[in-house]
């Protein structure tokens, strides 16, 4: 190992160091291996009682009619992470965007967003309307407090 590494321009000081310092971060990359097992085997679990198979990942119309596959793996990721309901869409592309799906779904005219630990974080700003955008929240008469 030593020689490839050599051969990659790197000094004994350098490789040494390395090796030190990996060494002293095993336990730590140790414990993140365990954790990492764990979830596996969550998730592992959850397919399972799920009742998920090789036949849920068959591609679809598109539409989304009587997919078992999408219900299934959103059944797993319920699962997984102890909900009462999971939405897992491509189509979600971040969770900037999962929240303003959830509020445009959940308020309507003349509701309050109330935030009582704090300002949202600034992407949700245009989404609820604290700073102007065309289709926020405020253009539809939601406001925020």
């Amino acid at each position: 190992m030593k020689e490839l590494l050599r051969s990659m321009g790197l000094s004994d000081k350098v490789i040494e160091l390395g090796e030190k310092y990996e060494a002293e971060l095993k336990p730590r990359f140790e414990e993140l291996d365990r954790i990492a097992e764990y979830n596996h085997l969550k998730v592992i679990k959850a397919m399972q009682d799920n009742g998920v198979s090789e036949t849920f990942f068959a591609g679809t119309t598109g539409y989304g009619y009587n997919d078992a596959g999408r219900e299934a793996i959103e059944a797993v990721y319920a699962s997984v992470f102890k909900t009462e309901d999971a939405l897992v869409r491509p189509q979600l592309m971040c969770g900037t965007h999962a929240l303003a799906v959830a509020l445009s779904a959940n308020v309507r005219p003349g509701d309050e967003i109330l935030s009582p630990v704090g300002k949202p974080y600034d992407t949700l700003e245009q989404v609820i309307g604290i700073t102007p955008a065309v289709g926020s929240l405020a253009e539809y008469g939601v406001t925020y407090a």
